[in-house]
């Protein structure tokens, strides 16, 4: 088993990082703890804090971005959960042997240099699953 020891964020993909932090900052009264682009993953991130947990507004920088599929697709909403685990390589391959598939053999870096992997969500209850390693 590996054991998740919080929610490390929720994965929202937005048009608009600018447009949609009013929202987010005056209405719900979050504090953004950074915005950052991933220019090589077509990406740009703010993270917003919510208790011990953090909402990450997804933009898409260029038309064949990670999310601009979803975009396309399914619009604005909700992209991932992300559950915090202390060994993501290890996660990985225990992943594989129960039947949960993982996108990628190897993590990759995420915000904040963190290391990321995504589990498929045919085999997560529909659910894209990303596990990370690090802290934010």
């Amino acid at each position: 088993m590996v054991k998740a020891d919080r929610i490390d964020h929720i994965g929202i993909v937005v048009r608009s990082i600018e447009e949609k932090l009013g929202f987010y900052r005056s209405f719900l009264g979050l504090e953004l703890d950074g915005i950052e682009e991933l220019p090589e993953r077509g990406l740009k991130v703010a993270f917003l804090k919510v208790g011990d947990t953090r909402i990450e507004l997804l933009e898409s920088t260029k038309s064949d971005s990670e999310i601009s599929g979803f975009l396309e697709k399914r619009g604005e909403g909700i992209h991932h959960i992300a559950y915090h685990v202390d060994d993501i390589v290890e996660a990985i391959k225990k992943a594989s042997s129960m039947g949960y598939r993982p996108l990628s053999k190897e993590p990759a870096v995420g915000a904040g240099g963190v290391k990321v992997a995504f589990l498929h969500p045919k085999t997560t209850g529909g659910i894209l699953v990303e596990l990370v390693e690090g802290s934010h």
